[in-house]
C-alpha cells in the first residue's frame, strides 16, 4: 500500500522549486514572445496564432507557478498545470516519437516532460483529496505518477549511450574523466527505473536519481560553472533542467513514508 497524505502542504523542497521553476519559464516566455526553443519547438514555424500560444503557454506557465505555492490555489492550478504540460508532451514530444521512433533524441524529449508531468501529477494526487478520478488522486495517483516517472528514465539514461560524444560535452572541462561520468549518469537513469519499478529500494532510487539531476543542472547550465556567455536560451535550459530536476524530487518526495531500503509495493 502507497502513504499519501496532506499532513504538510510542501512534502519537501521539489514542490516549491518546482513551482520557481515554471514562474521562470512563464517570464522568459513573456519577456520573448517565444516557445521554450527546442523544449517547447513548435512543428509548423509559421503557425497562424504562434505568438498568441506563446504568450498563453508562458502565462499559464507563470500563473500555476504562482498558484501552486499557495494552498487555497494549490488543488485548481495543479491540475491546470498537469493538463498543460501533458499537452506539451503529446503535442510536441509523441509526434517526433511517432514519425521517428528509431531516434533516440525523440525519447529523450518525450522522457525529460514526462519527468515534468510525473511531479505535477504527484501534487494533483497529494492536494485534491476525494476530488477527481481515482486514476488522478490519492495513492493511486501517486501510484501512476511514480510509474511514468520510472518509465521516462530510460528514456534520458540511454541518451547517454547513444550520443555519448554530446553527452561528453556537457561535462565541464574541469571534471576529469567525461566518458565515465556519461555512462555512469546514463546507468544511473536505467538502474533507478528498475528499482523504482520493481519497488525493491525504490525510495533510494528515486532520491539518488533526483539528487543527480539536481546536481547536473548547474554543472551543466549554470554560467559560473561553464565558460558560454549567459543567453537567453542557456537560461531557459537552466530552467527547464531545473523543472525536470525537480519535478524527479518531488516523484522522490512521495516516498517520505517509506524506509530507505524497504520494499514499496
Amino acid at each position: 500500500m502507497i502513504a499519501t497524505t496532506r499532513a504538510t502542504f510542501f512534502d519537501g523542497w521539489g514542490h516549491p522549486l518546482f513551482a520557481l521553476a515554471m514562474i521562470g519559464l512563464g517570464a522568459i516566455g513573456l519577456y520573448s514572445g517565444d516557445f521554450a526553443s527546442v523544449w517547447q519547438h513548435m512543428p509548423i514555424e509559421n503557425m497562424p496564432g504562434r505568438s498568441f500560444l506563446a504568450y498563453l503557454a508562458a502565462i499559464i506557465e507563470l500563473l500555476a507557478g504562482i498558484a501552486i505555492l499557495f494552498r487555497p490555489t494549490i488543488a485548481l492550478a495543479s491540475r491546470v498545470l498537469l493538463v498543460f504540460l501533458s499537452l506539451w508532451l503529446v503535442a510536441l514530444k509523441i509526434p517526433g516519437v511517432v514519425t521517428a521512433p528509431l531516434v533516440e533524441a525523440m525519447w529523450l524529449g518525450f522522457g525529460e516532460i514526462a519527468v515534468m508531468v510525473a511531479g505535477a501529477w504527484i501534487i494533483v494526487a497529494t492536494h485534491s483529496g476525494r476530488n477527481g478520478s481515482r486514476f488522478l488522486t490519492g495513492p493511486t495517483g501517486v501510484r501512476n505518477a511514480r510509474i511514468l516517472f520510472a518509465i521516462a528514465l530510460p528514456m534520458i539514461g540511454l541518451s547517454h549511450f547513444v550520443y555519448v560524444d554530446e553527452t561528453m560535452k556537457f561535462v565541464p572541462a574541469w571534471i576529469p574523466a567525461p566518458q565515465f561520468w556519461a555512462y555512469l549518469t546514463g546507468a544511473g537513469s536505467l538502474l533507478a527505473c528498475l528499482g523504482i519499478l520493481s519497488g525493491v529500494f525504490a525510495r533510494l532510487a528515486a532520491a539518488l536519481e533526483a539528487a543527480m539531476l539536481v546536481i547536473i543542472t548547474p554543472l551543466v547550465w549554470t554560467p559560473w560553472l561553464t565558460p558560454a556567455p549567459v543567453n537567453q536560451f542557456q537560461l531557459t535550459g537552466f530552467l527547464i533542467s531545473s523543472a525536470i530536476a525537480c519535478g524527479a524530487w518531488i516523484v522522490a518526495d512521495s516516498y517520505r513514508a517509506r524506509a530507505w531500503l524497504g520494499r514499496t509495493t
